[in-house]
């Protein structure tokens, strides 16, 4: 796990974690190594400011070396250095079309992260990056395999149900979804597990 190896091979690092990018433009905490990055996370996230905000956003390194007299994020900092993040190490995690997250390092000791922290950070972020790029395509193939299989069931109970081909019975599906507002593989899924009946 890439916030277990941080903490063994970049200099100064007491904890790590992973903020991510959801699909509707929110945040998800992954990977914690301890409570600490994930009280970080929902801080950043109830104040929408913060080291992992600023770097999901602009896609440059932030090194914080001492949060107790941070000005940068004046109301995340002092709340930050009570939970006992003192210094703090983040890195972008993004790919050339969009932002991924980012990979935040952290220690409970003021000035924890040197140059050769953030060069190691650095390189160990890009494999981050690869390896959540490599798991998203993989979650997205299943997910499309998963759905196709749905449409095929649902268009077969569909065919049963009303004596239609299977062309006459993917566009029952489509007509449903249009007029439903509801997602072709979710139509699918419902009929499914309900029946084909629209009623029920």
């Amino acid at each position: 796990m890439i916030t277990r190896s941080a903490r063994v091979v970049v200099p100064g690092t007491e904890e790590a974690g992973i903020t991510l990018v959801t699909r509707r433009g929110g945040f998800q905490s992954r990977a914690a190594t301890s409570k600490l990055p994930t009280l970080i996370d929902d801080l950043q996230y109830r104040l929408d400011d913060g080291p992992c905000v600023q770097v999901i956003w602009h896609h440059d390194t932030v090194l914080v070396t001492d949060m107790a007299t941070e000005r940068r994020w004046p109301r995340f900092a002092p709340e930050a250095a009570g939970i006992g993040a003192r210094s703090m190490l983040v890195f972008p995690l993004y790919t050339t079309e969009k932002a991924l997250g980012a990979l935040s390092l952290h220690s409970s000791e003021a000035d924890a992260f040197d140059e050769t922290a953030v060069s190691i950070g650095s390189t160990l972020a890009t494999h981050a990056a690869i390896a959540l790029i490599t798991c998203q395509r993989e979650e997205q193939f299943r997910d499309a395999l998963i759905s196709r299989e749905t449409i095929g069931q649902a268009k077969g109970m569909l065919m049963q149900r009303y004596s239609i081909d299977a062309a006459q019975a993917f566009t029952l599906l489509v007509t449903r979804s249009q007029h439903t507002n509801i997602p072709v593989n979710e139509v699918a899924l419902h009929i499914v597990e309900h029946g084909p009946d629209p009623a029920k």
